[in-house]
């Protein structure tokens, strides 16, 4: 067979099908982008034509160089690649049927290396679903897991087939199979807000159970349509991130249990079936053949209103688990590379869940790169949140690398350029990397575990933490050298996903997990939480009264810190997980926002909107200021006595000041916040400001609903003295102003 190359496609002699002569400009639009590009630089003569009849159909030699399966103009292109299988077929089903009706064995042709590369003409791509057939040695101490029963997923597939019908699917029991996607969405001239990462206020939610209760009045509850409906709300919040929690497929019915007669699932989603695939379950719509427009549409709408999308990614695992797992995809292709084995074959579980992902073989390398652009390309995507980063950091062996190869990709890949790349610096293998998470490039910042814990010990009041939580507020500038890490490293935060919400952090000393059905074994169990004096709910109008000033507390110091500021969607209006810090399996009202609290919690929805929008309004809380005109510094940290920062074991005040000039302004802006997280009240002395200026009280968190935050500056109490009291457990921010 005589064959030519150009620009990385075959070109062979015998491309003359008249179909093939006439293709246009729009039979190209509907491939993906990365076939694009080659495809415009070929001559629009060139056809592809059949050289050999396999089972019926009629088949060419592949495009070697694009992984998965997608539409060509007048066929289907198939490629896997697997290093050590010994054959491989193609395995095709009508849509929803049982049996295939065709294998096809690729050829020794259509074989390039270790990849296997088929055009198959005459199928429509309505019609069929597709998956392989992967033979080879079995050998399972070796890491060798061929068998050519098996039905194997393509690591590459861009949908997975039968996986809408939320709660209700089994495709493990005959495995799961692919779908061919159309790309022919209209982006409408709509693009990315391009937010800097230090001006994101992030809101990270869950696609399904934002909008899954009835309460939330949306028309497509739990979808991504549903999600469209609130962004109205959205951007009256301020928020202008949301990070989803994982919406790569993901099979919900893996390891179902009932415990108490309630249907426990894998609701989270963090055990990815497919790394290239929405789920389709989050869809309003059945999307055949064009799975993931629905997400797109939501991208659209969020970029079309200011808002940034980022996505959590489990690249650490897969729903695969561990030798007594599935063999569905991965496993079946190469379990030797895609998976970090032990001498004996079994899995190193560095992620809790069963098996760890070989993240810088060469080839899974290759593979989450190639993925994160699809994303980007497709999709839009402004940023992604690894789950469980650290784990991208070990080698083959298990051991953390001082360089990752793939960290260092992912920083300097030109198509990831403006994409947020956001590390959980942590592994379920003891690995804890936050401030030290192996990448030299600025380009990674890190969820900062320590802002949450040092934080959350000073809001109830522990001794000792006045010094650490200063570094917090200041941008933890002790974890992240500035050299070294830029001005944004931190991703701070005192609730997420995983753990109490920002009620329930104030609501319970303990974790309350007993209806995940493991006898409250699972979940952290220190999570310096405080009830207040009563666990649980309570009708103490004092205690009640108490919680909801620490929870003002909280995002009051969140958005007066420097670094990017997150929080878990419902802390807004305090939505309760009832002591459930880890409800990853709960489909249900424990894990459902129920947006009825928005009307019953309105002050202190109000307050995170008001929070939210001053720290937008004043850009020297995030740094983004030229120096001040006054003698004030950039940041200052000080007591009960101004420029006083000898904190003590005891020391329970803290006060930091930010001082600078925005572009436009024609006078400093200096903020003052004094946290005063003691049970006792403290008279407080104010920094001396410059002459006819005047320090005024914009929030303070121990004032009722009516007085706790002020917009108007000529509305907000000025201290002319340069003293004042703060209350016990409360929070007082002020704005210096030439107003009296």
């Amino acid at each position: 067979m005589t064959e030519q190359y150009q620009n990385g496609v075959s070109a062979h002699t015998t491309y003359t099908t008249p179909k093939m002569a006439a293709a246009k400009e729009q039979d190209i639009a509907s491939l993906p982008l990365s076939m694009k590009s080659i495809l415009r630089v070929r001559n629009q003569r060139s056809a592809y034509s059949p050289m050999r009849e396999i089972a019926g159909f009629q088949t060419c030699h592949g495009h070697c160089l694009q992984n998965g399966a997608f539409e060509l103009p007048n066929g289907i292109n198939f490629t896997i690649a697997s290093t050590g299988a010994t054959s491989v077929e193609l395995v095709l089903f009508k849509r929803r049927e049982a049996e295939p009706f065709a294998i096809l064995p690729f050829p020794d042709e259509y074989r390039v290396g270790n990849v296997y590369s088929m055009i198959v003409f005459g199928l429509d791509i309505s019609e069929f679903e597709y998956a392989y057939h992967l033979d080879g040695p079995y050998d399972p101490k070796n890491g060798l897991l061929f068998d050519k029963n098996n039905l194997i997923l393509d690591p590459y597939a861009r949908a997975v087939a039968g996986q809408a019908e939320w709660g209700t699917r089994r495709m493990r029991e005959t495995g799961y199979r692919g779908r061919i996607v159309s790309s022919n969405f209209d982006w409408h001239d709509v693009h990315s807000p391009h937010i800097a990462m230090q001006d994101l206020v992030i809101y990270e939610t869950h696609v399904r159970g934002f909008t899954r209760h009835e309460s939330s009045g949306v028309m497509y509850p739990g979808t991504f349509d549903g999600l469209i409906e609130k962004i109205p709300y959205l951007k009256d919040l301020g928020i202008n991130a949301v990070e989803l929690m994982p919406i790569f497929e993901f099979d919900e019915m893996r390891d179902t249990r009932v415990h108490d007669g309630n249907l426990l699932l894998d609701y989270w989603g963090y055990n990815p079936v497919s790394f290239f695939a929405p789920n389709t379950a989050y869809a309003a719509d059945r999307e055949f053949n064009n799975e993931g427009n629905e997400l797109r549409r939501l991208v659209r709408a969020l970029h079309r209103n200011g808002i940034e999308v980022i996505l959590d990614v489990v690249f650490n695992h897969t729903a695969e688990g561990n030798e007594d797992g599935a063999i569905f995809s991965f496993k079946g292709v190469d379990n030797s590379v895609y998976y970090l084995l032990a001498p004996d074959g079994t899995y190193y579980n560095f992620s809790g869940c069963g098996n760890t992902v070989n993240c810088n073989h060469p080839i899974v390398h290759q593979m989450i790169v190639e993925c994160l652009r699809y994303w980007v390309i497709e999709y839009r995507i402004d940023g992604f949140r690894f789950d469980l980063a650290s784990i991208l950091g070990r080698n083959e062996d298990g051991t953390p690398m001082h360089n990752p190869p793939l960290l260092e990709s992912l920083a300097v890949d030109p198509i990831l350029s403006n994409t947020k790349l956001i590390a959980e610096a942590w592994d379920a293998g003891g690995l804890y990397q936050v401030g030290s998470f192996p990448s030299r490039s600025s380009r990674w910042v890190e969820w900062n575990g320590k802002y949450r814990d040092d934080i959350r010990c000073f809001l109830k009041g522990d001794s000792g933490m006045a010094t650490k939580t200063s570094y917090r507020i200041l941008g933890s500038q002790d974890l992240y050298r500035p050299d070294e890490r830029g001005e944004c490293a931190s991703v701070n935060f005192i609730t997420c996903h995983d753990g109490f919400t920002l009620n329930d952090l104030f609501s319970y000393n303990t974790k309350h997990n007993e209806a995940n059905g493991w006898d409250n074994t699972d979940g952290e169990s220190c999570n310096h939480s405080w009830n207040c004096g009563v666990e649980g709910e309570t009708d103490d109008p004092e205690i009640n009264n108490l919680r909801r000033r620490l929870q003002k507390n909280a995002v009051t110091i969140l958005m007066c810190s420097r670094g990017t500021a997150m929080f878990l969607a419902g802390d807004e209006f305090g939505n309760t997980q009832f002591g459930n810090n880890n409800a990853y399996c709960q489909d249900n009202e424990i894990s459902w926002l129920d947006w009825s609290l928005l009307e019953k919690n309105w002050d202190l929805h109000q307050f995170f909107r008001y929070m939210i929008h001053f720290r937008h309004k004043h850009p020297i809380l995030r740094g983004h200021t030229k120096p001040a005109e006054s003698r004030f510094p950039e940041t200052s940290l000080h007591s009960q006595t101004p420029w006083d920062a000898h904190y003590l074991e005891d020391t329970r005040v803290i006060g930091v000041t930010f001082a600078g000039r925005n572009a436009e302004d024609t006078e400093d802006d200096i903020i003052h916040i004094v946290m005063n997280s003691h049970w006792e009240s403290h008279q407080v002395c104010l920094p001396d400001l410059p002459e006819g200026m005047y320090w005024h009280i914009a929030v303070n968190t121990f004032h009722g609903p009516e007085n706790d935050c002020i917009e108007d500056i000529a509305d907000m109490p000025c201290s002319r003295s340069g003293i004042i009291w703060v209350q016990p457990r409360s929070v007082v921010v002020l704005v210096a102003a030439k107003h009296e």
